[in-house]
């Protein structure tokens, strides 16, 4: 019995994967095809990148699943293998960044002192945004937890450990983390594409506020910023991930130190001002009890050799992205994707050999600036090479992944509430909006 069941579990998985990687191809190659939407609002504008008609295919084709034909059927499954490849996809992009940011260091040094004081930005902007906004809606200390970061799998972990996930902080972060995960790359991206088109920032201040220490919201940021001043695109992306590489590391610990205690303070002492008299409409405690009644399907573990063929695959669909979108030949942009892939492999390896100390992103950040610093060897060939491959293609196929992944979310979504909604995109929309106004402080020294 035994033997006959375990094939057609494996049989499953595999259908799952072939599933996932074709639609994702097919979703990126159209998205590029379809290219950039700019809609103009008032005396700014937004432009719809295809990064985000892969997100929004993705996740209709989740949303209409039981009225889909059997191939395009994306059962939870599928939306949990996406997720997993999402995850490993995301550092080669870091990696691409990496590559910018290696060639870089001496311009970056001369700014230094503002990548390190903006990521206080990414500490007081969530605060100083959301938490007022959050006690005159009713909220009570639910705020606590969807305003002291952008709540990314680092805060989950500090609120948890710290008051609990059933706690009224908990479900907040819990909160802000499922508004990030849905729409905080669409969010985000339309954000960061309307301030540009204001001409009030400096674009490398702006890409400097993009690092917000989330892969997949930094990578929309900076697609969004480049679009409006595609001559400044490199440089905007080498400061982005900068700064995004302070928040993903040292900015954990000056989240635990720094914002969870303002963000606690500030609630003592705005809520009886702001909260008071208000009715308390804290998240609804529903979430716990309907999550009971979901469907539970197991997050797959990626082995090495899967990580390593989503890597080849996603590789395979930046080169089509590039082709489709930006006219780069497959064969000329080549070398610089397997450059890429490199970079990741490399950095995966040390990382699970060092017992995953130190995160696999800054081992591969490490690992890509290396191979471009002025005194390493070949690293003008490495930079020419890398230089082919669109870093806005390589977001394409990641917004991708996190579309195909996003309906598995929506029930929990629902039940969060409208109003702990408006505030997780306040708490985002300030860590974005703090971190560049300090930046612009130390652009003009530049």
């Amino acid at each position: 019995m035994r033997t006959e069941v375990q094939p057609a579990k494996a049989a499953l998985k595999m259908s799952s994967v072939v599933q996932v990687f074709a639609l994702a191809l097919g979703i990126a190659a159209l998205s590029e095809w379809l290219g950039p939407l700019p809609i103009a609002l008032g005396v700014g504008k937004v432009v719809l990148l295809p990064m985000i008609w892969a997100l929004l295919i993705g996740l209709v084709l989740g949303l209409l699943r039981k009225r889909l034909p059997g191939p395009l059927q994306l059962g939870l499954y599928s939306q949990n293998l996406a997720a997993a490849v999402l995850s490993c996809a995301l550092f080669l992009f870091i990696a691409k960044l990496g590559l910018l940011v290696g060639g870089s260091l001496p311009q970056l040094a001369q700014v230094g002192w503002g990548l390190v004081l903006q990521e206080l930005g990414n500490l007081i902007g969530c605060v100083a945004l959301g938490m007022p906004v959050a006690l005159m809606l009713g909220i009570k200390r639910e705020a606590i937890g969807a305003t002291f970061s952008i709540g990314r799998e680092p805060g989950l972990a500090i609120i948890g450990e710290r008051f609990g996930m059933d706690s009224p902080e908990g479900r907040g972060v819990l909160a802000e983390y499922i508004t990030g995960t849905l729409i905080g790359a669409i969010f985000i991206s339309l954000l960061a594409g309307f301030v540009s088109s204001l001409n009030i920032f400096h674009p490398i201040a702006l890409g400097m506020g993009a690092g917000v220490g989330s892969g997949s919201m930094t990578a929309a940021a900076v697609g969004a910023i480049a679009a409006q001043h595609p001559e400044m695109g490199d440089q905007i992306a080498t400061f982005a991930a900068a700064a995004n590489l302070i928040a993903t590391t040292v900015g954990t610990y000056l989240t635990l130190f720094i914002s969870l205690p303002l963000a606690v303070r500030a609630y003592q002492w705005l809520e009886p001002i702001l909260g008071r008299k208000r009715k308390a409409a804290a998240v609804e405690k529903a979430v716990a009890a309907g999550a009971a009644d979901e469907e539970k399907v197991d997050v797959p573990a990626l082995s090495l050799g899967m990580r390593l063929l989503s890597w080849v695959w996603v590789g395979v669909m930046v080169l089509i992205g590039n082709r489709i979108g930006y006219g780069i030949p497959v064969m000329d942009a080549l070398p610089g994707v397997l450059l890429i892939i490199a970079a990741v492999l490399v950095g995966d390896l040390i990382y699970v050999g060092t017992r995953r100390k130190l995160p696999a992103v800054c081992w591969i950040s490490f690992i890509a600036m290396a191979m471009t610093f002025p005194h390493t060897p070949f690293a003008a060939e490495i930079s020419a090479m890398t230089a082919k491959v669109s870093f806005l293609a390589m977001i394409t196929p990641m917004l991708t992944f996190a579309g195909l992944s996003l309906a598995k979310d929506i029930p929990a979504f629902r039940r969060l509430g409208w109003r702990i909604v408006v505030v997780s995109l306040l708490a985002n929309a300030g860590v974005f909006l703090a971190a560049t106004m300090i930046a612009q402080t130390f652009v003009h020294t530049m």
